[in-house]
């Protein structure tokens, strides 16, 4: 059971942006639906459109009916919900337009009764994210006027490019809100799935004692998109594969696989124990780079609309990666994202280690011949993969699967990743948001596959069929599902 935030209000900056409408709106009506608000609550959207409160919430009621899709809508409770929505027009890249900001704050916390306790919530582009803190303390807007109230901030991602701009957007929203203030989202980390990840592996004892190098093969985290970059080339072809999905979604999901019990299911406990994991990585040699890292361009790539005719970025990266503690000593990792592929999934693969002699007709007789799969997204669920006896005289063993399926809680809600996160930020729980030391550890181990491809420029960069699993020589890392999605294998 969610439990339910105090009162405060929230302020969106570029709330008249596709995130707004298509993500963050939607996820807070459903929180107001199931009566998560705060008691005394508001949103204020913050943009450059000229958007009056009423032709803001017009706009809004459209995305939101559209976000439920074939949901059933309470209109006089979505009308209800509308009236706690806000806007105010104002230039965010000027500080001297931010005394109309501070002005409409106060108004509205002596209007709703709100107390001094404010969320910004930052939905812009990344080169806002200095700027926007920066004059919120010019104008005296980063710290609370009472003893009893706080401010937040959310910033979305990228949190920065390489290694050196993470940094100095560190320590630049540091000097402005202490760490404890500051969010870094990352929407993976709010789907169900993924926070039952630590459940699954710290509350079962049939799973931990087996979750190590001596019984675990090897660990396969992917995610993969039938698109390709549509609408995002701009942004795409200056990100790539590997600052875009592995530096963030898939890193983490990783931590949350390899990571070790945590003294307390507290959020500092649990963000060191993540910590703890990125440092253990292994760091890459040249050589290394260039037989344990992937990386792929759909045909076609050079051909989108604001994608350089000469590009190489790359839309797909295979990985192979050993994390040097205890726990994990010569378990092999591996990393598969890419676009236009196959399928749309994302998921977690545990590969358990088979058994030493093969004794029956149809036994599996790979390295891994058990699979936990975690699939994340779509129809989230757990399935276990082992060998049974099938029907009849004999002993010949068929691969056989035991399935959870989170749309079997028909009467339970599954909260959207948005919903939990805001919540999680309402609440003052960051255990889901990335910490400023666990980001720079990830991206120390990132930072140098990008540099040495910087170098390389269209040397290694392997070419694949929009449809297919990735590039041919993705098969070279050996890995035992290659990324595919784990229907049917086993």
């Amino acid at each position: 059971m969610m439990k339910r935030a105090d009162s405060q209000l929230l302020v969106i900056f570029g709330a008249s942006g596709d995130l707004t409408g298509r993500k963050l709106l939607p996820a807070l009506f459903e929180l107001f639906i199931g009566d998560m608000l705060p008691e005394h609550f508001a949103i204020l959207g913050a943009a450059r459109t000229g958007y009056t409160d009423e032709e803001f919430r017009a706009e809004q009621r459209k995305h939101i009916l559209e976000a439920r899709g074939n949901k059933e809508t309470n209109s006089a409770e979505l009308d209800k919900f509308l009236r706690i929505l806000f806007y105010l027009a104002f230039d965010s890249t000027n500080s001297a337009e931010y005394v109309k900001l501070k002005d409409r704050i106060h108004s509205l916390q002596q209007q709703e009764n709100i107390p001094d306790r404010i969320i910004y919530y930052l939905a812009t582009p990344p080169l806002m994210y200095e700027l926007v803190p920066k004059y919120l303390q010019e104008n005296g807007m980063n710290v609370a006027d009472t003893e009893d109230g706080w401010r937040r901030v959310i910033v979305e991602k990228p949190f920065g490019t390489s290694l050196e701009t993470a940094q100095e957007l560190n320590k630049h929203l540091c000097r402005i809100f202490e760490e404890e203030e500051i969010y870094r989202i990352d929407h993976y980390l709010g789907k169900e799935t993924v926070q039952n990840i630590l459940v699954l592996r710290f509350s079962n004892g049939i799973f931990e004692p087996l979750w190590n190098r001596n019984y675990v093969d090897s660990v396969e985290i992917s995610a993969s998109e039938t698109l390709g970059v549509e609408n995002r080339g701009k942004y795409y072809d200056g990100a790539g594969a590997l600052r875009d999905m592995v530096q963030n979604h898939l890193m983490q999901l990783m931590a949350f696989a390899a990571m070790e019990s945590p003294a307390v299911f507290d959020p500092e406990p649990i963000r060191d124990e993540i910590v703890k994991v990125f440092r253990a990585i292994r760091p890459y040699t040249i050589r290394e780079m260039n037989e344990w890292v992937v990386r792929g361009q759909y045909d076609g790539y050079r051909e989108e609309k604001n994608v350089a005719p000469d590009s190489n970025t790359e839309t797909y990266v295979g990985m192979k990666f050993f994390i040097d503690n205890w726990r994990w000593s010569g378990v092999p990792f591996y990393f598969f994202t890419g676009k236009k592929l196959p399928e749309k999934s994302s998921e977690i693969v545990i590969h358990f280690k088979s058994t030493p002699h093969q004794l029956f007709a149809g036994q599996c007789s790979g390295s891994s011949c058990n699979k936990l799969v975690i699939r994340i997204q779509p129809d989230e669920s757990i399935t276990l993969r082992f060998g049974l006896k099938m029907p009849g005289a004999g002993f010949t063993v068929k691969q056989v699967g035991m399935e959870f399926r989170y749309d079997s809680l028909s009467k339970t809600h599954l909260p959207d990743a948005y919903e939990r996160l805001l919540l999680d930020a309402m609440l003052g729980d960051s255990t889901l948001y990335a910490r400023s030391d666990a980001l720079e550890a990830s991206w120390r181990f990132i930072d140098p596959i990008l540099h040495h491809w910087k170098e390389e420029g269209s040397k290694n960069l392997f070419f694949y069929e929009p449809g297919q699993n990735g590039p041919i020589e993705r098969m070279m890392l050996g890995a035992d599902s290659m990324g595919a999605p784990c229907d049917s294998c086993g």
